[in-house]
């Protein structure tokens, strides 16, 4: 990972609401209840969360960790080969539905010969399987327990969500990455652990919680609507 004796640089990018449009979960849950992996009642269950939260009901985060709290509660005794399936099926409907700031950052950054990783919050299944699309050097998602015949046992062994800049640190150490002139991306306040240890954080379509916090610390808030891109003034940024 190392050229010429330099480190090489890192850059940290979100999935859900930064690089794909929707939510990666939420397209997993819906064809899992369609392949009758997860009762019909899941699927009713995620169009109530989703019109809750078009309907302002609640926050945009309160709305992910539903879909994580409801896809742990159906995956108790499932095959992963099952969730493994799903993922794969689900991908090719959706790999191209992202947004443009972050397709152009991330050619951008490849050519000047970044490594480029994702953490998310959305099961590993479907993120692993979302980048052989991306072609990412390096992907972490959620990890939930399997047993010796590869059913899940209801377990979480890994929440990046949680960790996220404890993650990204971590990678960059075991593989002699520098954070110097390193950027970063996400669009709630989970994405803020790892925000904060890059040269360039960028708050991407944030979240109130995450406004905040880059305001307050002077962050890059970049907003994608349509298809028009700006920039939030921000009178504390460093950037």
């Amino acid at each position: 990972m190392i050229s010429n004796g330099v480190n090489k640089k890192i850059a940290v990018f979100d999935i859900d609401g930064t690089i794909y449009r929707k939510n990666l979960a939420f397209e997993l849950l819906s064809e899992l209840a369609w392949m009758k992996i997860f009762p019909k009642s899941v699927k009713d269950e995620l169009v109530r969360l989703y019109s809750n939260w078009l309907e302002h009901e609640g926050t945009y985060e309160e709305y992910r960790n539903a879909l994580v709290k409801l896809y742990i509660q159906n995956l108790k005794g499932c095959k992963q080969d099952d969730v493994i399936e799903a993922s794969r099926l689900v991908i090719p409907f959706h790999k191209d539905r992202t947004y443009i700031f972050a397709t152009d950052l991330i050619k951008k950054l490849r050519k000047k010969g970044y490594t480029i990783i994702a953490v998310s919050g959305s099961p590993y299944e479907i993120v692993r399987e979302y980048n052989k699309h991306l072609k990412f050097d390096a992907v972490f998602g959620s990890v939930y327990e399997v047993d010796k015949l590869g059913i899940y046992t209801g377990k979480t062994i890994f929440e990046p969500t949680i960790h996220k800049g404890h993650v990204v640190k971590q990678y960059a150490i075991e593989n002699n990455l520098s954070l110097k002139d390193s950027y970063g991306i996400g669009d709630t306040e989970s994405d803020a652990k790892f925000l904060e240890i890059v040269d360039n954080p960028i708050a991407f379509n944030p979240n109130l919680n995450l406004k905040k916090i880059a305001e307050s610390k002077g962050w890059r808030i970049v907003v994608e609507k349509k298809d028009v891109i700006y920039e939030i003034s921000n009178s504390n940024s460093k950037n």
